[in-house]
């Protein structure tokens, strides 16, 4: 039991005096440049998926000899 005891109290130690946390403003510039990547990213899966669905029915008129 006192390693337990022994664990908790140097974990909380470690979080309240040795952790580096970010200030209000650098988690806001880090959320705003997570929420524009997450954008970017899902703006190029939408290019992929329209660019392979447009091949893939044209790929398949041609085969099918559809105009």
């Amino acid at each position: 039991m006192n390693k337990i005891v022994l664990y908790v109290e140097e974990a909380y130690d470690e979080l309240v005096h040795k952790v580096s946390w970010p200030t209000w403003a650098e988690l806001q510039q880090s959320a705003i440049v997570v929420l524009v990547a997450a954008v970017i990213m899902a703006l190029l899966v939408l290019a992929m998926d329209v660019v392979s669905k447009y091949g893939a029915m044209g790929i398949y008129n041609v085969i099918h000899g559809k105009s």
